[in-house]
């Protein structure tokens, strides 16, 4: 078996099984996901893609876990921005930027810190939102 179809065969599981049950957390409010509304690049379909990230000042911090190859990531830096749910409500993405590794891991509460840190996460970046009225629904 080769990588890609390991690799393929990885995504498909996510997809069909964990993304369900956390995307489902993430609409209700609970727990640690938020979900990521982008459009498809080709399709112009848009997707749900649930995330764990970090509420800072300037938006919300992600981390890459999978690179910058994943459909969401590409699907929101070719639109110039996306949808975050968060907490049941909505936010205008309006930028991503970099963030830099020791900033984006401090963005997470300790547990998630400590993870990150221990796994050596590298890749971050800002999912920055307007600063005023940045929230879609329910203001903030």
């Amino acid at each position: 078996m080769t990588h890609d179809t390991i690799r393929r065969r990885f995504f498909w599981v996510l997809k069909n099984t964990l993304n369900r049950v956390a995307s489902r957390m993430a609409r209700s409010g609970h727990g640690p996901f938020s979900l990521i509304r982008h459009v498809g690049r080709g399709s112009g379909r848009t997707y749900e893609t649930p995330v764990i990230l970090a509420e800072v000042a300037e938006g919300f911090v992600a981390e890459l876990t999978y690179g910058e190859n994943v459909n969401w990531y590409r699907n929101v830096v070719a639109a110039g921005g996306c949808v975050v749910v968060h907490r049941r409500r909505e936010y205008r993405v309006s930028s991503v930027e970099p963030c830099g590794a020791e900033a984006g891991r401090d963005a997470y509460p300790t547990p998630f810190r400590l993870i990150l840190k221990a796994a050596r996460r590298e890749e971050f970046r800002l999912l920055r939102t307007n600063t005023e009225g940045a929230a879609l629904r329910s203001g903030r």
